[in-house]
């Protein structure tokens, strides 16, 4: 049996926040992980979609960025990016 070849294995304390809302025609239900692992970016977990994207503050300006990782509706995308301005 070969020997295990790791990239890395670290252990890091994190912030997690559980948040639900609804939208226009979609209710989100988050998990907004925060580490220092992505250099300020938040992980956002949608739990209905098992989706998940690393996003900043330059990612919600990106066109069709929410749209692309949540396989979501434009409109669905502006619910999600309006709410994730209001927290980053």
């Amino acid at each position: 049996m070969s020997e295990r070849f790791y990239l890395y294995d670290d252990t890091e304390e994190t912030r997690t926040r559980f948040v639900s809302f609804m939208g226009e025609q979609q209710r989100f239900d988050l998990a907004i992980i925060s580490s220092s692992r992505y250099y300020g970016k938040q992980l956002v977990l949608d739990v209905q979609s098992n989706r998940f994207a690393i996003i900043g503050e330059d990612d919600l300006e990106e066109p069709g960025y929410l749209e692309h990782a949540y396989k979501i509706s434009a409109e669905d995308a502006e619910d999600l990016r309006s709410f994730l301005s209001e927290i980053f």
